[in-house]
């Protein structure tokens, strides 16, 4: 007999947003850079990656994540950080099946390395804290991804253990950690892939053109 799970935990950007990797390689067009430089100059470079963990951790904000970042880069650091990320656009899809888990009972919290809300704000316009069951953004806790603290902190706000919920994220490192913890994962990588994974998971039918159950 399947397990159906009663929770569902999702990562934010790169989930209930469009994909980061094609904004950051638009932004690169736009300011004229090789394709790539944003990878090698902030997530291949140890300072980059030491100032973006300080970042998820809430021990810097962004203005100074976004002077260390255009000092790396050579470029403007004002609102650098919005404006990398400024053709992120919402995904209906998961956000549409996000509400269809919720309305049938499932529920739903967000767990999100977050990048500073100030300022610019990867969340406004999505109004998590009316949609969601439990909103868990790393600045405001002092911890992040893949840290079992982060899982536990949501677990907490859901109400479940982990063995009884689902856990979506497009980072596949961050897949193992929480699947040790008793969680089923999700990579999400297509939309619609990542739906028919977790109706399977959840035993319910997402899509807005399926009835709201499964026998």
């Amino acid at each position: 007999m399947t397990l159906h799970r009663k929770g569902l935990v999702l990562d934010f950007g790169g989930v209930l947003t469009t994909p980061l990797l094609p904004a950051a390689l638009a932004f690169e067009r736009r300011a004229g850079l090789a394709e790539g430089t944003l990878l090698t100059g902030l997530y291949l470079n140890p300072e980059g990656i030491r100032r973006t963990e300080e970042l998820e951790r809430g021990t810097i904000g962004q203005p100074e994540w976004n002077e260390a970042a255009g000092r790396l880069l050579g470029l403007d650091p004002d609102n650098l950080m919005g404006r990398i990320f400024a053709d992120l656009r919402p995904e209906h899809t998961l956000i549409a099946a996000a509400a269809a888990a919720r309305r049938a009972g499932v529920k739903v919290g967000i767990l999100s390395n977050s990048v500073g809300l100030t300022p610019w704000n990867l969340y406004d316009g999505y109004d998590i804290d009316e949609r969601y069951d439990a909103v868990v953004l790393s600045e405001l806790h002092g911890t992040r991804k893949p840290e079992p603290k982060m899982f536990e902190l949501v677990l907490d706000r859901l109400g479940l253990p982990a063995e009884e919920c689902v856990f979506v994220d497009d980072t596949a490192q961050y897949l193992p950690p929480a699947a040790e913890l008793g969680f089923a994962t999700v990579h999400a990588e297509d939309p619609a892939r990542t739906v028919a994974a977790l109706e399977d998971a959840l035993g319910i039918a997402l899509s807005a053109d399926e009835p709201s159950g499964r026998p």
